[in-house]
C-alpha cells in the first residue's frame, strides 16, 4: 500500500501551524512518555510539538490519502468531540467522505451487517417521508417514526451513503475515538491518526503530532487532508 506513493508538495507551512497553535501539548504530568521523540521542548508546565516533525508526517498523510483518492477508495473521517464535531462534518462535505461526528456506536465497522441494517432501515425511513407516507399515517405512529429518524440521522447522517467498510479512517483524537481505533485495528482498515502529546504514536498506520484540543489546529490538519483527497479525486475522475 505504501510502495508506489509518489512523494508531492502540499504547501505545508509552519508558521500557519505556528498560527494555529499546532505545536501545543497537554501538560507535562499527563503526558505518554512514547510521544519524547514528537516533543521539542518544555514551556510553562506544557509540552510543545516538534512542527518538523508534524510536517513530515502529515505531509506523507497527504500523499497517501491522494493516492487512494485517486483509486477511488473510501475515506471516513470520526471526530466526536464538540470541539471537532463541525470541521468534522465540513471537511467530510468537502472532501465527499464519510464522517462519524456525534457519537461512535460500539460496533459501527466490526458488526458492519448490524450498521448495514440500521442504514437500509434509514434509507426506507427518508423514502417515506420524501414520498409523504409518514403524513398518512396516525399522529401517534407517525411520531414515532419522526423520533426514529431523527435518532438515525444524528448518529448515521454521515454515513448514511456508506456500501461497506471504508479503505481508509481518519481520527482526530486517539483518547476519545478509541473505540473506532480499535476496530480499524481489529479489521485491518488503514488509519491516520492526530496524536497529541498523551497518546500512544504505535496505533495508527500515520500518526501526525498535533494539538487535537484547538478547534484551529484540528481545522487546520483536515484541511490539508480536505485538499488531498480532494485533488486524488480529481485525477480520478479524469483517468479512472
Amino acid at each position: 500500500m505504501w510502495g508506489e506513493m509518489t512523494r508531492r508538495y502540499w504547501n505545508i507551512n509552519l508558521d500557519e501551524m505556528l498560527e494555529a497553535g499546532v505545536h501545543f501539548g497537554h501538560g507535562t504530568r499527563k503526558w505518554n512518555p512514547k510521544m519524547a521523540p514528537y516533543i521539542s521542548a518544555k514551556r510553562k508546565g506544557i509540552h510543545i510539538t516538534n512542527l518538523t516533525k508534524t510536517a513530515r508526517f502529515l505531509s506523507e498523510a497527504c500523499d497517501l490519502v491522494f493516492d487512494a483518492a485517486s483509486r477511488g477508495k473510501q475515506f471516513l473521517i470520526v471526530g466526536t468531540k464538540k470541539k471537532a464535531a463541525d470541521s468534522v462534518a465540513r471537511a467530510a462535505i468537502k472532501a465527499r467522505c464519510h464522517c462519524v461526528n456525534k457519537k461512535w456506536l460500539g460496533g459501527m465497522l466490526t458488526n458492519w451487517s448490524t450498521t448495514e441494517t440500521r442504514l437500509h432501515k434509514f434509507r426506507d425511513l427518508r423514502m417515506e417521508q420524501k414520498t409523504g407516507r409518514l403524513n398518512r399515517l396516525p399522529k401517534r405512529d407517525a411520531a414515532v417514526v419522526k423520533r426514529q429518524l431523527y435518532r438515525l440521522q444524528t448518529y448515521l447522517g454521515g454515513i448514511k451513503y456508506m456500501t461497506g467498510l471504508p479503505d481508509i479512517v481518519i481520527i482526530v483524537d486517539q483518547h476519545e475515538e478509541y473505540t473506532a481505533l480499535r476496530e480499524c485495528i481489529t479489521l485491518g482498515i488503514p488509519t491516520i491518526c492526530l496524536i497529541d502529546t498523551n497518546c500512544d504514536p504505535d496505533l495508527a498506520d500515520i500518526s501526525i503530532p498535533a494539538n487535537d484540543d484547538a478547534i484551529s489546529s484540528i481545522r487546520l490538519i483536515l484541511n490539508k487532508l480536505v485538499f488531498a483527497i480532494s485533488e486524488g479525486h480529481s485525477s480520478y475522475i479524469r483517468n479512472p
